[in-house]
């Protein structure tokens, strides 16, 4: 019985995690974001093509998308290895949302709130190593890909669980190689800028 309802769990996290929040904002304003900006679904390129404050509502909600599922999962009392399952589906979902035939985004926010329901204290650090970076280079994808990177790192510094550390990981590479096009203009010098 257990085993079904953490697949059921898993099926619901990926639904959830496939809801396009950006697309959404910007279907709500009469713009088509994947067809705007960078043509990505996540919240800089909506702040910057439909409005700052439909980007930091895209922002909470991709946010809830992968804390809510690993949360419930925690509160319904089953273990690491669930809610790290969970988890993946989440990210998964908001990379690959069955919902936009799996074109999704880049899945930091998502990562975000997935970390901050599994190790609050080290994602809050993660966090504020994003801010530091985006703040100090005004480039969201810098920030994201140096967070992402780190986050195994801040993740074992922190004492979290070793499953929480091979989760940070994985979440962290796949970040890293779906910001491939950003490394790239970041290499080049033609990343564009985010001023607040």
């Amino acid at each position: 019985m257990e085993s079904i309802g953490a697949f059921l769990l898993i099926i619901s996290a990926y639904l959830l995690g496939s809801v396009p929040v950006g697309f959404i904002f910007g279907a709500l304003s009469g713009v088509d974001v994947r067809h705007q900006g960078s043509g990505n679904v996540g919240a800089t390129n909506v702040a910057r093509v439909v409005g700052k404050l439909q980007g930091l509502l895209t922002l909470l909600g991709d946010t809830a998308k992968g804390f809510i599922p690993v949360f419930f999962s925690s509160w319904l009392g089953f273990g690491l290895l669930t809610m790290n399952l969970v988890a993946v589906a989440a990210f998964l979902g908001h990379l690959y949302p069955v919902f936009l035939k799996f074109h999704g985004g880049k899945g930091v926010a998502t990562a975000l709130g997935v970390f901050l329901a599994l190790a609050p204290a080290a994602t809050g650090a993660l966090a504020a190593v994003f801010l530091i970076v985006a703040l100090w280079s005004r480039l969201v994808s810098l920030a994201s890909v140096v967070a992402a990177a780190l986050a195994p790192v801040v993740f074992w510094a922190l004492s979290s669980p070793p499953g929480v550390i091979w989760l940070g990981f994985v979440i962290g590479l796949m970040i890293i190689v779906r910001h491939r096009e950003n490394i790239r203009r970041l290499i080049s010098g033609t990343e564009p800028k985010f001023h607040l």
